[in-house]
């Protein structure tokens, strides 16, 4: 498919074909969810980003056992394929994609479009809730290849690597401390780490949500010299953003050393004697 370095993604007419298939396990995950309960792809799984997929004491994901026993509850076992897609182009279906992979999952796949295509297409939608027995997940140990935490971003500020800011120009140049609506997740102090390139996650999309050919991406992140084969960091305000570029960079360009800093500039921007830049 346009000539991605893997086979990661999966088309709306392909989905419709397998909405009965019960090797596969649908789920949406929404930066909205409340966009589920009026309507979702039949048999899709819905995910509250903020009460299932993140710890509701320490500010952090879930670990591994408590991951697990979430998919188990809902139906997924280590044996699904998991196909996800959500609103925002598919903003926190990316998230969780990574978030998958981080905990070994290899046999997932994000939709080529958000919830939005497919309902513009006609496709069908349902309100009901699916009901799937339940099942074995066991987490692995987190795969720390794919994600940076803030000492890592600290010392690559003085060693060869890419950092990639995804977030808009405005949050980037610090006129904006966070997007409008976002204050909650926002921080003390606005601007950029320093040396980051500012390439917002959007430009990697179509009109329609739908990914860029691998050519023309190529001719984005080259463009601003990310592809060099050094190291890349990519991050947002909270994670789900950077994972979406992520997504991007290593799953349909291949590059073989990203990592997502998932604590991004909530973490970033909050603490204390770290550099910060600002334009």
């Amino acid at each position: 498919m346009a000539d991605y370095a893997k086979d990661v993604l999966v088309e709306p007419e392909w989905l419709e074909q397998h909405l009965n298939d019960d090797t596969i396990r649908i789920v949406e995950v929404d930066e909205n969810p409340a966009l589920y309960k009026e309507a979702h792809i039949p048999g899709a799984i819905g995910f509250d980003w903020r009460l299932d997929l993140q710890d509701q004491v320490k500010r952090d994901f879930l670990g591994p056992e408590d991951f697990g026993t979430l998919l188990g509850r809902r139906g997924v076992s280590n044996d699904h394929q998991v196909i996800l897609y959500g609103d925002r182009n598919n903003w926190f279906a990316a998230y969780t994609y990574w978030y998958l992979k981080y905990y070994g999952h290899g046999n997932v796949k994000l939709l080529n479009g958000p919830r939005e295509r497919w309902i513009a297409e006609g496709r069908p939608t349902t309100a009901d809730v699916p009901d799937y027995p339940a099942a074995a997940f066991t987490a692995k140990p987190g795969d720390e290849s794919i994600r940076a935490k803030r000492d890592e971003v600290l010392a690559a500020l003085q060693d060869s690597h890419q950092l990639v800011d995804v977030r808009s120009p405005q949050e980037y140049s610090g006129e904006l401390i966070a997007m409008p609506g976002y204050e909650s997740e926002g921080a003390q102090r606005a601007g950029h780490i320093p040396g980051a390139k500012s390439i917002p996650w959007a430009q990697a999309v179509k009109e329609d949500g739908t990914f860029k050919s691998a050519a023309e991406l190529r001719d984005l992140y080259g463009g601003k010299g990310v592809l060099t084969g050094e190291p890349i960091i990519a991050y947002c305000r909270i994670g789900e953003r950077s994972a979406h570029t992520w997504f991007v960079l290593h799953e349909l360009l291949g590059q073989q050393d990203v990592k997502n800093y998932d604590g991004s500039w909530t973490e970033w921007g909050n603490l204390v004697n770290v550099p910060i830049e600002k334009g």
